[in-house]
């Protein structure tokens, strides 16, 4: 994933990873990130998609199906070297991306909000480089719901403690087997995911939750970028 002031965490998992969010490795968890995805983003005509923290392109497939033509940027070299197979990529840092301001259509961040420190310095990037009126959707984890502070072993109920309003970096998880007890995580609490959307000039137009026995582990929102006045026009 991208990472504002940290080297490329995923690049020694990245084969590892890369399994893990195959089709088969990944299995319904994957299939319900994209299905989610293609309800949040919608259909394409051919234009470019930005997937912001594209890993291992794990899901340029979704984006693509939808007529939408997937470009990635990532900081793990290793990563990419999965997913040149999968969209055009380039390396960068997602607090800095080498697109001019307006020039992309739409964009896409899945899965990576927790990988970095500042996910709301990610988001006013995002902005940025979006064409006014152009769409963005971020997937990603709930963040009421999956966390440090959340156990999850009980699939009729999630046990919520303390920790929710602890933002640093963590290896603390309830399945010693997965992403954040590899990498770690950052938390974003639902309060600050929405207000770095809303001060970066992200317009939330619909959200969803997905997840299994009732309980949701996916949040995401489709953001369209305001239409900013010229100088001049009437208010």
């Amino acid at each position: 994933m991208v990472s504002s002031k940290a080297t490329a965490a995923y690049d020694e998992h990245a084969d590892w990873y890369n399994e893990l969010m195959s089709p088969t490795g990944g299995g319904d968890y994957i299939r319900r990130v994209h299905a989610t995805l293609g309800d949040l983003l919608g259909p394409g005509d051919g234009r470019t998609c930005l997937d912001v923290c594209c890993g291992t392109g794990a899901h340029a497939s979704a984006v693509a199906g939808l007529g939408w033509t997937p470009v990635g940027v990532d900081l793990s070299r290793n990563q990419l070297r999965h997913a040149a197979h999968r969209l055009p990529v380039a390396v960068a840092d997602a607090t800095a991306l080498p697109l001019a301001d307006g020039s992309v259509p739409a964009a896409v961040c899945v899965l990576a909000s927790t990988d970095v420190p500042d996910y709301a310095a990610v988001l006013r990037e995002i902005a940025r480089v979006l064409a006014p009126g152009g769409r963005f959707v971020h997937l990603g984890v709930h963040p009421c719901f999956v966390g440090a502070f959340a156990d999850r072993r009980d699939a009729s109920r999630t046990v919520i403690d303390s920790r929710y309003t602890d933002r640093s970096h963590t290896f603390a998880s309830w399945n010693t087997t997965g992403v954040r007890a590899r990498l770690g995580a950052w938390h974003v609490p639902l309060s600050d995911l929405l207000n770095g959307a809303a001060a970066a000039g992200l317009r939330i137009e619909r959200t969803a939750e997905a997840g299994p026995d009732g309980v949701p582990d996916l949040f995401g929102f489709l953001g369209v970028k305001e239409w900013l006045p010229v100088r001049g026009d009437n208010l």
